[in-house]
């Protein structure tokens, strides 16, 4: 039998980018047909290997013999551009990989996108691509591109004029036009390009082939993706691990929804963790930074490409600079409504900003008037008192226009050229417009521009998100241990769920399943009143949608009274519903109600979530997501991110909460979704009581649902 192991991300992409000799199957002597574009784009750009167009008529293409087979041709390409209707592509796939080719761009649309016939093609495409080792890039795509050896794998309407210049900018795209539009943005704001991929159907070759490709190639600095979904997340992880090893930077632009494997059951895990946070969370662990449009893409760029990683801020202070007073509070709102905070500049340097620019407002935005671009020494003054603060924040000077006016914008190119020699390894950011020489000479020293405020502040917000996340280690899966073997009673109603994450170290309540009311008044009198009863059934998720949870029992003929009561309300509302008893359990009060949980995602498996929880938590919604295992610490940055954070520090004289109690069970949870990551499709905990520092979690709640057998 033929080998069909896996390959490691990225392996065999090299012909896409730099093959010598290129057959295009489907060749047209029309330059504006699909097969005739690419003949017509390499004669063009000036691509210096063999063109061997293959038509079964022969003849002569574009100037170019043509042959009526690639198994003809005189020597052996690396990459086949194929362009013919898709009930053919099999079969000339099928000849590319007889002749020894070693990578195919399959140009041609009408597979999966266009109903089962379609889908049936390429799934023999995959299995070509699979069992005869040659990597497949489409179908449905709008090819790939080098541009340093003039490799062009496409019909993009980005080349129809002229190549774009080379540079360090890869850009991988799941979507072809969307892909093509990014390139030309890149390009019309003045950065180079290395390489360019569009995966279209991603038969063989997907978006993590793509990053881990441009992971390894030393044309690239910046990789640029366009992900519309993911299909493989640990192999999409792997690649973007390989980027951090080799230091590029992964920006992601992540549009539309992924389908969850498995509907979201029964639990509040399961509705609240869906794909889109799942991916953000995931890319975000592995160094990647997304972001919400082409435009904050592009900018973004723009200034990583001339900010060394180094110089990527740690922190989220910013000290801010503009020559006007209203100016300077367009700057806070934007800064602080991204995130990032503006803080109170010291005694000394106020002093300082006084002495530069005796009229100045020295409170943080600095407004620092029209006298600041007086003189480049006046101008410098200022900035080094601002960089030499104790905050050490980065510096945003607003210039608005003041580059297109050549005495002002010769005082800030001298200004800003001495800072720049004088403080190397700190982050300055403009915000302004000017001639393309000023302001690439401005780049060319280092310094990032971002054209608008709201620009400048998202781009800077994601240079700390990325200064943050690149900064910190690839996380370190928990120790393997000896889990207990699970059985299925734990699916099958609260007490034995609890049970079980009792025994796997999670808090939980002491509690007892009673048949009667004269077992209940026993069990409340064990326990001690009050005491909390909660029907147990297999078919009820939500007890409270039922009526199936009594409060604050404090005596034993509360007790029997609530009892009755308890059984005829679900009787009348889940009258279908089987009844293994009522709980019996503390009534605990107390602490912050919050949420966490465990669930399956279609691409990146187990997943565990934290939140603010309670009945309303579908409401809130605030919750973080990450891919299971998380570290204690992660979970703890986790708990930090949520919008009701502040809550757990302690509000209105209120303790501060156990948030580390509460993050030690998080990945706990975590480790259980690994463990059992084929039996266990949920978990949820909600709520979960977070006592007072030093006093940890309790969960009140659990349910478990089984994992479906897969087919």
């Amino acid at each position: 039998m033929l080998q069909t192991t896996r390959l490691q991300p990225g392996a065999g992409l090299d012909p896409f980018f730099n093959a010598r000799a290129i057959a295009i199957i489907g060749a047209s002597d029309d330059p504006t047909k699909i097969g005739g574009r690419p003949v017509h784009l390499l004669k063009k750009h000036g691509f210096a290997g063999a063109v061997f167009p293959i038509n079964p008529k022969g003849g002569s293409i574009q100037s170019l013999p043509a042959y009526t087979s690639v198994l003809d041709v005189p020597q052996v390409p690396e990459l086949a551009i194929i362009a013919v209707p898709a009930a053919m592509a099999p079969a000339a796939l099928s000849d590319c990989a007889d002749k020894g080719v070693q990578a195919a761009i399959v140009l041609s649309s009408g597979f999966i996108e266009a109903g089962e016939e379609g889908a049936a093609l390429q799934r023999q495409l995959s299995q070509i691509a699979r069992e005869r080792r040659i990597r497949v890039l489409g179908p449905n795509c709008l090819g790939a591109v080098g541009i340093e050896e003039r490799v062009i794998g496409s019909f993009s309407v980005a080349l129809e004029e002229k190549l774009p210049a080379a540079g360090h900018v890869g850009i991988v795209s799941q979507s072809g036009n969307l892909g093509s539009f990014t390139l030309q943005s890149v390009v019309r704001r003045g950065m180079g390009i290395s390489r360019f991929m569009a995966t279209g159907n991603e038969a063989d070759v997907d978006i993590a082939d793509g990053i881990a490709a441009l992971a390894r190639d030393s044309q690239t600095r910046i990789i640029l993706c366009c992900m519309e979904t993911c299909r493989d997340g640990s192999k999409l992880l792997q690649a973007l691990e390989a980027a951090r090893a080799a230091g590029k930077v992964v920006v992601v632009l992540k549009i539309g929804s992924t389908e969850q494997g498995q509907a979201a059951a029964a639990s509040h895990t399961g509705a609240l963790t869906g794909s889109n946070a799942v991916i953000e969370a995931a890319l975000t662990r592995a160094g990647a930074l997304t972001v919400q449009s082409i435009e904050d893409m592009v900018e973004l760029t723009a200034a990583l490409s001339v900010v060394p990683q180094a110089l990527l801020p740690r922190n989220r202070g910013v000290t801010l600079v503009a020559a006007s007073g209203g100016f300077g509070v367009m700057m806070a709102d934007a800064m602080v409504q991204a995130g990032l905070d503006l803080p109170e500049l010291s005694d000394a340097t106020r002093a300082r900003i006084q002495e530069a620019v005796p009229v100045a407002g020295t409170r943080n935005p600095v407004d620092a008037t029209a006298q600041m671009s007086s003189r480049p020494d006046i101008l410098y003054k200022l900035l080094t008192a601002l960089l030499e603060d104790a905050s050490r924040s980065t510096l945003v000077l607003l210039l608005s226009l003041s580059l297109h006016n050549p005495r002002l914008s010769g005082v800030y190119q001298e200004a800003l050229a001495q800072i720049r020699r004088d403080y190397p390894d700190r982050l300055i950011v403009l915000i302004g417009q000017g001639p393309a020489d000023v302001t690439e000479r401005i780049a060319n020293a280092g310094i990032a521009i971002f054209p608008t405020i709201d620009a400048a502040a998202r781009g800077l917000a994601g240079m700390v998100r990325l200064g943050q996340t690149l900064g910190q280690p690839p996380t370190v899966p928990a120790a393997a241990q000896n889990w207990e073997a699970l059985d299925a009673q734990v699916f099958r109603n609260e007490f034995h769920a609890k049970a079980f994450l009792a025994r796997a170290g999670v808090p939980v309540t002491q509690e007892q399943v009673v048949q009667s009311a004269d077992a209940a008044v026993a069990a409340a009198e064990l326990i001690g009143f009050p005491v909390v009863f909660k029907i147990v059934s297999p078919d009820i998720a939500h007890k409270t949608e039922v009526g199936g949870v009594e409060l604050n029992i404090r005596s034993a003929a509360q007790a029997r009274t609530a009892h009755a009561q308890l059984l005829a309300r679900v009787a009348e509302r889940a009258p279908q519903a089987q009844i293994d008893g009522v709980l019996v359990a503390p009534m605990v009060g107390g602490g912050v109600e919050m949420i966490t949980g465990i669930s399956h995602d279609a691409a990146f498996g187990p997943v565990v979530m934290v939140g603010m929880g309670g009945i309303y938590a579908e409401v809130l919604k605030d919750v973080a997501v990450q891919v299971a295992p998380v570290t204690q610490a992660e979970a703890l940055q986790m708990i930090a991110s949520l919008k009701l954070y502040p809550l757990l520090q302690g509000v209105r004289g209120q303790p501060a909460a156990d948030v580390q109690a509460m993050a030690a069970t998080v990945a706990r949870l975590s480790e259980l979704a690994l463990a059992y990551a084929g039996e266990i499709a949920e978990i949820d905990l909600n709520p979960v009581l977070v006592q007072p520092a030093g006093e940890g979690v309790i969960a009140v709640d659990a349910l478990m649902v089984a994992a479906q057998p897969q087919a």
